[in-house]
This record gives structure tokens, C-alpha cells and sequence, in this order.
């Protein structure tokens, strides 16, 4: 019947703790009463609800035949489960129903009605057959499908590259320009002035195939437990950014918006290349939509487009017998696969979307995210994950709440920030700042190092010494990276060459604009 668990329970004149728990537990017997209230209900309504209903058993029923005996029935049902209560009980898929039902322009209950069905038509095992078949699309072969499909770059930019050896160079999907690159600006200061200009979110709306796309997002985002937050985020409307300084103006949407349209192109491409299909002008149709040429990808103004902050992290170490001189300790981190954004792939760390917590105009400093993922993703501070739960503190970022590792640097002001480059990623149409963090007083490696731990975003933590020339080298050539984290790498380490000391011994790295 398309209606919300409460215009239900009204329907029906019954409690809505009562549907709730129907939601809850499936396979629930009701009792007569309730039985002769549904069979009512059904008998009342509309030859469109009843057909709908019927086709909906139905394909719930082939659902189950086709897993009934397998070995891994119980694991699905688990998962089916957990997937019906997120659908019943987390406000963020809740949020991002309504969201949809707003913008497809959907009578209040249907998209989650659509992801129900969605739901049933589900493969587990094809989705993850899926994803390894992503994981083989390499960051190369994005840059290039992506320059088949542009063409041309548009005057005045070009597309980041970097030569970092005799014979070894890298190219990437970030577009930007000289003006963009060697920023040296230091975050947290007079020069990171991002403001907010209003609240007022892009417009949106969805047609019956991008409708189509959000419910397919949604139901495999549930099938394979991805975590979706509904939360805040800036999106630039204008930038003015230079040497030493950057600013510009933001706006603030949601995060449904940027997971149910732009954040679809990403996945749209690594489908199409893992098919081996051409990635060409009317053969991606969300990207032939959504962003569809250069003057689109520009035009920030009059469209979504989100973004955030990385940074390749530079922790100081004292010399060792085993491991050699003074240097910095270089952290690399694998993405997971539960992530929504560039997963299974290698990127600086932290790295994290541009968005408030609490304070709309001072979050918008670039240095803001920066220090709260850092917090976050490297030292421990779980409070700070937006997954898990709501925030209800006036100031999540007050000293008060720093962890021990964080405090530690703010006393002792070793921590330094800055941003090495800006660019507008071709793969989804985002801003990426790239930035690099030093921490110069090997004390905090000697008391800390122990205790520096990545969160869920991460499968694993590599990290690289900045004496170690040889290594860092072939990993700049390692084609697992995202494009927005080979880009702050390759940055950052420029960046480190000329600042680092002794402690350095890095590739010489040169950008080129292609």
C-alpha cells in the first residue's frame, strides 16, 4: 500500500510497536485478529496494491526456493534479516527513503517499498563475484577510459600527472591547474577561509531511470552492509584558490543526495571497464546525465558537487640499529570494502568527505575535517564516527574531548598541516584537497606509535620509510590507488622533499599537465 509503519498501524487501528515488530521478526505467527485485520485489508484494497502484493510474494517465494538447501542458507537469512532491520530501524536508510520518495516525486513509502523488492531480487554472491571483478580495474584503466570519454582537456586545465623516475611516470583523473598545485598552505590559520553561503541544497530530480539506479544503490548498499549516514555536506559552489590561501564559498546538502546520483558514476565506469565494454559518450547513462562533458564538471555552481580532504601523514622517528637513521614513517592505508567511496582501493590516510559536525561556518575550514578524521581514522576517537550514532554534544572538537595522542601534539605544537593541491575528480565530479601532516618531534612516535590503529574504513595499514627511495617508487606505481589518493601522495611527497631534511631521501617528483 506504499504507506509509512505508522499511517499503517492507523490503517489497520492497531499500535505501531505491533507493525514494528512484524518488520523485526518475519516469520512471526500473528494471532486471528490480527490475521482477520490484514485479510481485510487486502480484501479492501485496490486491484494495483493487491497485484503489487502478489508479486511481491511471489518473488519472496523464489527467493527462498532458490536458497532453500544451500549450505549458506542460514548466513543469507541472517543477512536478509539484517538488511530488513536496517530498512525498519536505522534513520539513516530511513532518511535516504524519504529522500528518494521526495525526488522521484513517489507517494510517501514507495521507494522502501522498491528496495523490498529490490532486496529479494538480491544475489549475495553475485554482488561479491561483482566486486572482485571491480577490484581488477585498475587506476590506469579508469584515467584513460575517463580520457576517452572527455577528450580533450578544456583550456587553461589539464589532467594531474607526475614523472617520478627516468622511465616511470603516473597520470590521474583529478583536473586541475598550475595555480592549484604546490599550495603550501598551512591549514587551521588565516589562510583556510572556505565560508558557507548558505544551506540551501542543489537541485534534484530524479527520472524514472536515476530513480531506478537510487533503489538498486540502496539495496545492494543493505545486502552487503555498507554503511550509509545521512548526515550534512558541504558541497563548493565557488572556489578561489592560490598559493598560500584558499577560499571560496560552500553550500550544505545531504549525503543521500551525493550517495543516490553522483557517487553511482564511480561504480557505473568500474562496471563498464569490468565488462570490457567501451566507456564512451552514450554508453555510461548516469554520467552521460549526470556529468556529462567539461563545462558540467566546471560548472559547480549549478550542480552537486561534494567533496573532502586527504592527507599523506609524516610521522618523525628516532633512529634505530635495526632500522636505520632518523626518518619519517609514511602511512598508507587499503580501503575497505564496506565503505561507499573509492573501496578496495589505496589512498593517503586520513581521508574523509568535507562535512560539518556541529558548527556549519568554522567545520568549513579544510583543516577542520583534516583534524577531525585524523582523530578519527589514525588515534581512536570512535566517538567522532558518524555511523555510530548521532552527535549530541555542542562541541565535539572541544580539548576536552581530545584523545591523549592529539592532546599530546597540541601542547607540544609539533603537528603540522598544510595543503599541496586542489583538483575536480573526472570519476565522480568531486573536490579534492590534498594535503600533507608532519608530526616533527619523534617523541610522539616513541609514545604513541603503538597506539596509532586505523577504524572500519581501513583492511589494512601499510607503512613506508621516507629514507626508503627504492619502495616508494614502486608503490607511486602500484595500480590499486584511487586517483584523488595517488594525487595527495605524489603531492605530499614533493612537498616533504623540500621540507623534510636529513630525514628524507625521496623520488624526485614532477608534475606534469596533460
Amino acid at each position: 500500500m506504499r504507506l509509512s509503519n505508522a499511517r499503517f498501524a492507523a490503517h489497520l487501528k492497531i499500535g505501531l510497536r505491533t507493525v514494528a515488530d512484524w518488520h523485526k521478526k518475519p516469520a512471526l505467527t500473528q494471532n486471528s485478529g490480527f490475521q482477520q485485520a490484514l485479510d481485510n485489508a487486502l480484501q479492501q484494497a485496490s486491484p494495483a496494491v493487491r497485484e503489487r502484493f502478489a508479486e511481491l510474494l511471489t518473488e519472496a517465494a523464489g527467493h527462498q526456493d532458490t536458497d532453500h538447501g544451500d549450505a549458506e542458507a542460514s548466513s543469507s537469512d541472517a543477512l536478509a534479516a539484517d538488511a530488513e532491520r536496517r530498512l525498519t530501524d536505522d534513520p539513516h536508510i530511513a532518511a535516504a527513503l524519504d529522500w528518494l520518495d521526495q525526488h522521484a516525486g513517489w507517494t510517501p513509502g514507495t521507494g522502501r517499498t522498491q528496495v523490498i523488492a529490490r532486496l529479494a531480487r538480491v544475489n549475495r554472491r553475485e554482488l561479491e563475484a561483482r566486486g572482485h571483478g571491480r577490484a581488477r580495474v585498475s587506476q590506469p584503466g579508469l584515467t584513460w577510459a575517463l580520457t576517452s570519454y572527455y577528450g580533450e582537456s578544456p583550456h587553461g586545465y589539464r589532467r594531474y600527472g607526475a614523472r617520478y623516475g627516468p622511465d616511470l611516470d603516473a597520470a590521474t583523473t583529478v583536473l586541475t591547474r598550475p595555480e592549484w598545485l604546490d599550495l603550501d598552505c598551512p591549514l587551521l590559520t588565516d589562510a583556510d577561509r572556505l565560508t558557507v553561503a548558505g544551506t540551501s541544497p542543489a537541485d534534484a530530480s530524479l527520472d524514472e531511470h536515476t530513480a531506478e539506479h537510487a533503489v538498486t544503490r540502496l539495496a545492494e548498499a543493505l545486502a552487503l552492509n555498507v554503511r550509509l549516514v545521512d548526515m550534512p555536506l558541504y558541497r563548493l559552489q565557488r572556489e578561489n584558490i592560490r598559493h598560500r590561501e584558499l577560499a571560496g564559498q560552500l553550500g550544505v546538502d545531504r549525503f543521500a543526495h551525493y550517495a543516490l546520483t553522483m557517487d553511482l558514476l564511480e561504480a557505473e565506469l568500474i562496471d563498464t571497464l569490468a565488462a570490457d565494454r567501451p566507456a564512451l559518450p552514450g554508453s555510461l547513462p548516469l554520467r552521460d546525465q549526470y556529468l556529462p562533458d567539461f563545462s558540467t564538471v566546471l560548472d559547480v555552481a549549478d550542480r552537486l558537487c561534494a567533496g573532502g580532504a586527504l592527507a599523506l601523514c609524516a610521522i618523525a622517528r628516532p633512529a634505530r640499529a635495526y632500522r636505520g637513521p632518523a626518518d619519517y614513517v609514511l602511512l598508507i592505508q587499503e580501503r575497505s570494502g564496506h565503505v561507499l567511496n573509492a573501496a578496495r582501493t589505496l589512498s593517503v590516510i586520513p581521508k574523509g568527505f568535507h562535512q560539518p559536525i556541529t558548527d556549519y561556518r568554522t567545520d568549513a575550514q579544510i583543516g577542520a575535517t583534516l583534524l577531525r578524521e585524523t582523530e578519527e581514522e589514525l588515534l581512536g576517537r570512535n566517538d567522532l564516527d558518524n555511523t555510530q550514532g548521532v552527535e549530541r554534544r555542542a562541541d565535539p572538537m572541544h580539548p576536552a574531548h581530545s584523545s591523549d595522542p592529539m592532546r599530546w601534539l597540541t601542547e607540544t605544537g609539533a603537528l603540522h598541516m598544510e595543503c599541496t593541491g586542489f583538483g575536480l575528480n573526472l570519476v565522480s565530479g568531486n573536490y579534492e584537497f590534498a594535503c600533507l601532516i608532519v608530526i616533527d618531534d619523534e617523541q610522539f612516535w616513541q609514545h604513541y606509535g603503538g597506539v596509532i590503529e586505523t577504524n572500519w574504513e581501513a583492511s589494512g595499514l601499510r607503512q613506508y620509510s621516507s629514507l626508503d627511495r627504492v619502495l616508494l617508487t614502486d608503490l607511486a606505481a602500484d595500480k590499486a590507488w584511487s586517483n584523488e589518493g595517488l594525487f595527495a601522495f605524489l603531492q605530499g611527497l614533493r612537498r616533504l622533499a623540500r621540507i623534510g631534511g636529513n630525514r628524507v631521501d625521496l623520488p624526485e617528483i614532477e608534475w606534469e599537465l596533460w
